[in-house]
């Protein structure tokens, strides 16, 4: 055997993610890409806005003087204080550079922040449906993924995330708005999960932590807001990227900030700057903290995205699905017909639609749609779904 095994395990049972866009790239060879409806990946299809090209150009020449060097594994410190600066107003708490580490993208912030506070064994609790990542990223520092379910709306259900807290917990890692399900977890719902995790960690004599992963903080529609979950619970953590709200996914460039109310802030940042270290990250592209540190709050058209939503979700209701309409991020989790997922999504790869199962984000019985694709798609994809459903209803 040339690779690890559980490697080859991991292969056997990769991201259905992939698997769907890659076939989709089968596809569009045989029968034309104008021809396949492929809503499988997440990719921004929206161009960055205008505010970015002006501030590459700006980081390209601010390069002649500053060059391509390393730099604090933490990231520039005039890019944390901007970051910062955003987070006072945005989070409505006081919170400096030295709490925010700058890293390779969300992934690379959730996998600094686990190396950092896992034990072997260590449990990180989080509610289903997920993305998918989320297990290797726990298993990636010797810790292992708790899923617990949601209410059907895709809404936190704490009692179901109190029964599974035990001596093993180490954090519970929240996504909102949530990829699949586009759900916006309330500050309701928020405060109680850190009074939970507060009386939780008081019986057990042991820190619980909450990690909030917040690539899509941006992209809401119908007036909702992502609250802050540092006004919910002291002890917790943010991971996040520009991917999505600048649509810059291949960039890396996204950032980890700290509670400043956290217990143990010094340490956590400490331990935190040296996993980007240690970890191989090094520290997050120059270039592109330079880029950034001027498009604080900046973002690509939100409208554009809520109008896709309603645009997918006229036409599904029309064909007779059934889902719940996300608040926020660009997916749709529509329910399956069938309790096949897998299955389903098969005979709508028959329409050459391809959609992600609910199996693979611990949703089975329901499907991923991405909606960040051009309007075409959507119009001309909806006889295919019409014709899937009603073979199976």
């Amino acid at each position: 055997m040339t690779i690890a095994k559980h490697i080859k395990t991991t292969l056997s049972g990769s991201s259905w993610i992939r698997k769907m866009f890659e076939e989709g790239a089968r596809l569009k060879a045989e029968h034309g890409a104008e021809n396949v409806f492929d809503f499988s990946l997440g990719n921004p299809s929206l161009k960055p806005p205008e505010k970015f090209r002006a501030a590459i150009d700006g980081a390209l020449v601010s390069s002649i003087t500053e060059g391509h060097g390393y730099m604090p594994n933490m990231g520039y410190p005039h890019v944390r204080k901007s970051v910062a600066d955003f987070l006072c107003r945005e989070e409505q708490v006081k919170v400096s550079e030295n709490d925010v580490i700058m890293t390779c993208g969300a992934a690379g912030a959730l996998n600094v922040i686990l190396k950092a506070i896992l034990d072997p064994d260590d449990e990180v609790i989080t509610p289903a449906p997920y993305f998918v990542e989320y297990k290797y990223y726990a298993e990636n520092h010797g810790g292992s993924l708790r899923t617990v379910p949601t209410k059907p709306d895709f809404t936190l259900d704490i009692g179901a995330i109190s029964d599974v807290i035990t001596e093993k917990t180490k954090a519970v890692l929240i996504n909102s708005p949530n990829n699949p399900t586009g759900q916006v977890y309330s500050k309701e719902s928020l405060d109680e999960l850190g009074t939970l995790l507060r009386e939780k960690g008081e019986k057990l004599n042991r820190t619980l932590y909450l990690i909030a992963d917040e690539p899509y903080r941006k992209i809401v529609y119908d007036g909702y807001k992502v609250p802050s979950i540092f006004n919910s619970y002291r002890e917790s953590i943010i991971a996040t990227s520009y991917s999505k709200d600048l649509s810059i996914p291949g960039e890396r460039i996204g950032y980890l900030a700290i509670n400043p109310e956290a217990s143990f802030k010094g340490e956590l940042i400490e331990g935190m700057a040296l996993t980007n270290r240690i970890l191989g990250f090094v520290n997050a592209p120059g270039l592109m903290q330079r880029v950034v540190a001027s498009l604080q709050g900046a973002s690509v058209d939100i409208s554009v995205y809520a109008r896709k939503r309603d645009l997918l979700c006229h036409g599904l209701a029309d064909c007779g699905y059934d889902f719940v309409k996300p608040s926020g991020a660009f997916y749709l989790f529509p329910k399956a017909p069938i309790s096949d997922d897998v299955k389903f999504v098969k005979a709508l790869q028959e329409e050459l639609i391809l959609v992600v199962p609910g199996s693979g984000f611990g949703g089975p019985g329901y499907f991923r749609i991405a909606f960040c694709v051009d309007d075409n798609t959507i119009i001309n994809s909806m006889p295919g779904f019409k014709r899937v459903m009603e073979k199976f209803r």
